[in-house]
């Protein structure tokens, strides 16, 4: 059955787009938006709105226009109404109003209200907020005492970056799409009448479907290689692998996402119901895993749910084998392992028992 598998699979070329080369270009689109590689400084560009001048305000602008994260639109003061064009146009991220008076007042920052909670705006109200403070100390002669670093620690290699942490989660989640959105050849041989005329052999729809599984789990090594060659040589990831870990993790996360797979085909009557269903275990375990960003920053409703997703430990098992090195006598990777086995062992049984217990008539 597993060759007969094999043989099948290799005869359908698409299969080979939908299995390897997709999950490759679905990887480098989010590790070119998500990873760290840019050498660039981050920069915004503001407008700077001075309407009345005076020897206070003309220090400010000029201490202001050095910050090395701002780059000013003008080099000289623009009118609010010049700064509110530009805003509304999105020619600056976001103008700097100056207070009216040399004593004192508050500064305004003025932007676009579709990026009022961007990125951009929070790191320019922060640079401006200590930009105040600092003059604030200056203006009645008082010298900071207390200043802040910044230094991170990693509980792995020094070297470690976003991009290693990213690769990992893109490779956890290729293979988990290809064991969910592999099996829809089931529901179309069923479409056929093949299910039909198999079902009246002594075939075993559970061996069958075993079979299926461990033919896709050759499509996963395939992909967990390719995966890793390409965030090594072209994104410049650092791995750090326990292959031993890295074997186990890999095994029962990659049979546990293609039995998932075996048990929505079982409840699937078409290709299109198929992909209805995987699409929605996909999308749903795709932004709840940690995969772009780590689940602690989820609202708290939302961690009890990510905390029971498959896709969550297998993202876990794959950074701790092949960026921690984490060894085999881990209890917490033995945990997450668990966790996918039961995923696993219920998907393979429910499936196995669906496609037992349906009648020959209704496999058609």
């Amino acid at each position: 059955m597993f060759m007969t598998q094999l043989k099948l699979t290799l005869r359908e070329k698409q299969a080979w787009f939908w299995g390897i080369f997709f999950p490759v270009i679905l990887m480098v689109i989010f590790m070119v938006i998500f990873s760290d590689n840019s050498d660039d400084e981050f920069k915004t560009e503001v407008a700077i709105v001075k309407e009345h001048p005076n020897p206070t305000s003309d220090m400010l602008f000029t201490q202001l226009s050095q910050l090395p994260i701002l780059e000013v639109k003008s080099d000289k003061p623009v009118s609010r109404k010049q700064a509110e064009k530009w805003v509304k146009n999105k020619t600056v991220d976001a103008a700097i109003v100056f207070p009216e008076t040399e004593g004192g007042g508050q500064f305004l920052i003025l932007v676009n209200k579709e990026e009022e909670q961007g990125v951009t705006t929070q790191v320019i109200s922060s640079v401006l907020d200590k930009f105040v403070q600092q003059a604030n100390l200056s203006a009645v002669g008082a010298t900071p005492s207390f200043d802040v670093q910044f230094q991170s620690i990693s509980s792995g290699n020094a070297n470690l970056s976003y991009t290693d942490f990213l690769l990992t989660g893109m490779i956890a989640l290729s293979i988990a799409q290809g064991g969910m959105f592999g099996m829809v050849d089931l529901v179309e041989m069923r479409r056929k009448g093949l299910i039909k005329r198999l079902r009246m052999t002594p075939a075993n729809m559970g061996i069958f479907g075993l079979s299926d599984m461990i033919m896709r789990l050759l499509f996963s090594i395939v992909q967990i290689l390719l995966l890793s060659l390409i965030g090594v040589f072209i994104f410049g990831a650092n791995l750090y692998i326990n292959y031993l870990s890295l074997a186990i993790v890999f095994l029962f996360g990659a049979l546990s996402f293609n039995a998932l797979g075996y048990f929505i085909s079982s409840i699937s009557t078409t290709p299109n119901a198929y992909m209805g269903i995987a699409n929605i275990f996909s999308f749903l375990m795709m932004f709840l895993s940690g995969i772009f960003f780590p689940i602690e920053t989820m609202p708290e409703w939302l961690v009890p749910v990510s905390k029971v997703l498959p896709l969550t430990y297998f993202a876990e098992g794959l950074r701790d084998s092949m960026v921690y090195e984490t060894g085999v006598m881990s209890s917490t990777l033995w945990f997450g392992i668990g966790i996918l086995v039961i995923w696993g062992a219920l998907s393979f049984i429910a499936g196995s028992l669906l496609y037992k217990r349906k009648s020959i008539v209704a496999t058609r």
